[in-house]
């Protein structure tokens, strides 16, 4: 049990990351329209963010201090408010839409319109992060994500065509052919919910939190490689449910309702419960992540204090800020803007914020001012020499991509 809690920080990161409300329902489109054809981007995607992850944590774990606030020193103030500018608004796209997550996933559990579950979402995200211990916030939220696991159960339970499953995985360029533009506009989409800026972020910064030193390079290792992993595979099954359920009847996934629906078809009233609290605790782990992350490269690159290790008043512009990106993100839905849309955007403009956020991070993870020893190897920096060209294409192709298609549907 130690042992896995020792790696609750990784598996919140990946929940919330990989499986947050836009992935949930980009995974469960995808699945509906091309099968598991992108399942090759999930699999880049995973290996990209175990890569990056595990150099943030490492420089949090040797240097003591968050991988943020070292970017701003190392590479000076202008390069540090491009990638606050960036990272920023991501995050506050990705808070609003997780804040509608929560609110869709108490409308599909009472049956009452999402409108009147916000103010509950956004008092709940604010309480946890007011008072709950960062250790408390990590191991709950994570652990209760694990029930998302319920895909996996359903994809099995429906006996699907394995074979045909394989086919789709291993020759992804079949179903490119009716819509090659939306093919690769959900390609690039995948991407960028893969390698969201904040879960680097709020992965650093959460080394901190738990005081990590170059003693816990074992226990930050197994956080990236057992959660992110762990959130990849989740992704996966829940493509293929869509894949096997939504695609032979043609269903295009428009709500929340359409991504459950192979889960309940497979295991009944149980297994739907089930995935409303995985829904529930991933959208709510995902609205941690971005609200503390929010807070976070703010209170880093302006020097004040932070952290949930700080009692509030100690901290007290680091959690101003987190209230004030609260309340824009329930603003914003307020206007009864859809949060999954607003999702589906924020993952392709992640893509396109990529390079600013990744480069920093393999220039700090080579410096052995920081880093001593543990300075990055000849396989780490070609391995993030070659995601950066794919980072790079990705993030040239992002918008031309979101336009030409009209987000997907071309």
């Amino acid at each position: 049990m130690k042992g896995l809690f020792a790696v609750a920080l990784g598996i919140l990161t990946a929940i919330g990351g990989f499986v947050d409300i836009g992935d949930l329902v980009t995974n469960a489109v995808v699945g509906a329209k091309f099968g598991l054809g992108l399942a090759w981007v999930v699999l880049i995607g995973v290996s990209g963010i175990c890569l990056y992850a595990d150099m943030a944590g490492r420089v949090a774990a040797v240097s003591g201090r968050a991988t943020f606030e070292i970017i701003r020193e190392r590479l000076g103030p202008r390069v540090g408010l491009a990638n606050l500018g960036a990272s920023f608004l991501i995050n506050l796209l990705t808070l609003t839409a997780e804040i509608g997550g929560i609110a869709l996933a108490l409308q599909l559990a009472a049956g009452v319109g999402p409108g009147l579950w916000i103010p509950v979402a956004l008092f709940g995200v604010w309480i946890v992060i007011w008072r709950t211990k960062f250790s408390t916030m990590e191991n709950v939220a994570g652990l209760l994500g694990l029930t998302l696991i319920v895909f996996v159960v359903a994809l099995f339970l429906l006996k699907p065509d394995w074979g045909q499953l394989g086919t789709q995985a291993t020759q992804p360029w079949g179903p490119a052919s009716d819509s090659p533009v939306s093919y690769w506009y959900f390609a690039v989409a995948l991407f960028g919910a893969a390698m969201t800026p904040y879960e680097v972020f709020f992965f650093s910064s959460g080394a901190v939190e738990e005081k990590w030193t170059s003693k816990d390079l074992a226990t930050e290792r197994a956080n990236v490689f057992v959660g992110f992993p762990l959130g990849g595979i989740l992704s996966l099954a829940i493509a293929a449910c869509a894949a096997v359920v939504l695609l032979p009847q043609a269903i295009e996934v428009t709500t929340l309702s359409q991504v459950v629906l192979p889960v309940a078809q497979a295991g009944g009233q149980l297994a739907l419960a089930f995935v409303i609290v995985g829904i529930l605790a991933a959208t709510f782990g995902a609205a941690l992540e971005t609200t503390l992350s929010s807070g976070y490269t703010l209170a880093q690159f302006f020097g004040w204090s932070w952290g949930k290790f700080r009692r509030p008043a100690q901290a007290a512009r680091f959690h101003v800020a987190m209230i004030i990106c609260l309340l824009i993100g329930g603003g914003v839905l307020a206007t009864g803007v859809d949060p999954i849309t607003v999702t589906e955007l924020s993952v392709v403009f992640s893509a396109v914020a990529l390079p600013l956020t990744y480069f920093p991070i393999l220039v700090v993870a080579n410096d052995p001012g920081y880093m001593g020893d543990e300075v990055n190897g000849r396989f780490r920096n070609g391995a993030g020499i070659v995601f950066l060209v794919i980072i790079l294409v990705a993030a040239v192709a992002a918008i031309p991509l979101l336009i030409v298609s009209g987000m997907g549907s071309a």
